[in-house]
């Protein structure tokens, strides 16, 4: 998904991110121009080289800008919530308020054939807030930006500066949608796990998929788990100094897990990665021992 910004979109002057150079041009700044200066420090101006420095010393992750691919912190083709073109108004208000999202891609019979952006606030620009009658999708929206999954984080940084876009199609070398990436999974290789206003502390950390089975966030407390699901995951482990389910996870494999990777638990319960990056596990699918769902075939023996 991205939004690569048109011609309606506010300016750098509009929302105060712009700086004034010495040769009277405007240059955009904020968040963005400024991470691309630390890891660029060589086209960033004197009087910033202090402050992209402290930046580096600051935030380590920035070296993850430079070494890391967009394929590796892209959301999968699977997990994309897109919207044909040709969608009601009712169902368009559906997805928006059960996703909490606030871009959504458009595609015309399947994602493969993406033709655009939509924007909530174009939306209800457009329509008003009580969004009454029908809605033309088509003349609302935005360009798309698309991406190689091989390129790199810090030249997707560039393009989404240039752009004033926050996300991304993943094209792959057939031409067919890959994968998605937004401006926060830049960020989170730079400063870690970012919620926003729609995530609470407690709020989707567990919920189940099956009999036996749950989705569970890598942040979740081992002992809240335990309370909530009646066995504890601790049982079997010889060092059982770990609190989180992604804690548990590392614990297993002595590394970080890839996506789609199945660690088998000293009990028998099966762990599958369901989302997760080079530097820590964010969503997983627990299968209790015993469970009638059946489990992926490869697993990883974590002994």
């Amino acid at each position: 998904m991205t939004d690569l910004t048109s011609g309606s979109v506010p300016s750098a002057e509009a929302d105060g991110s712009a700086d004034q150079s010495p040769d009277g041009s405007t240059r955009e700044r904020g968040l963005l121009g400024r991470l691309f200066d630390a890891i660029a420090p060589h086209e960033a101006g004197e009087a910033e080289s202090a402050l992209n420095a402290s930046m580096r010393r600051v935030l380590p992750g920035l070296a993850n800008l430079r070494r890391l691919r967009v394929a590796d912190v892209s959301i999968p083709k699977a997990e994309i919530v897109a919207i044909p073109k040709d969608i009601d108004r009712d169902g368009l208000i559906a997805v928006f308020r059960e996703s909490g999202f606030s871009r959504l891609p458009v595609y015309n019979e399947t994602l493969d054939k993406p033709i655009g952006l939509l924007l909530l606030k174009d939306l209800v620009l457009k329509q008003g807030f009580d969004l009454g009658g029908e809605i033309d999708v088509s003349s609302l929206l935005r360009p798309l930006l698309y991406v190689p999954p091989s390129m790199p984080l810090v030249v997707l940084l560039q393009k989404m500066q240039t752009e004033r876009t926050h996300m991304a199609l993943v094209i792959d070398e057939y031409g067919g949608v890959d994968g998605l990436v937004t401006i926060e999974d830049l960020l989170e290789q730079v400063v870690g796990q970012i919620d926003d206003e729609h995530d609470t502390e407690d709020e989707h950390l567990w919920a189940e998929d099956g009999e036996g089975v749950w989705l569970i966030q890598a942040r979740a407390m081992l002992d809240d788990l335990k309370n909530a699901l009646g066995f504890d995951l601790r049982q079997g482990l010889e060092d059982e100094d770990v609190d989180t389910m992604g804690g548990l996870v590392y614990l297993l494999l002595g590394r970080v897990p890839a996506r789609g990777e199945v660690i088998e638990h000293p009990v028998g319960h099966e762990i599958e990665v369901i989302d997760a990056d080079p530097r820590r596990v964010k969503r997983v699918r627990l299968r209790k021992a015993g469970s009638a769902d059946e489990a992926p075939a490869a697993v990883t023996d974590a002994g």
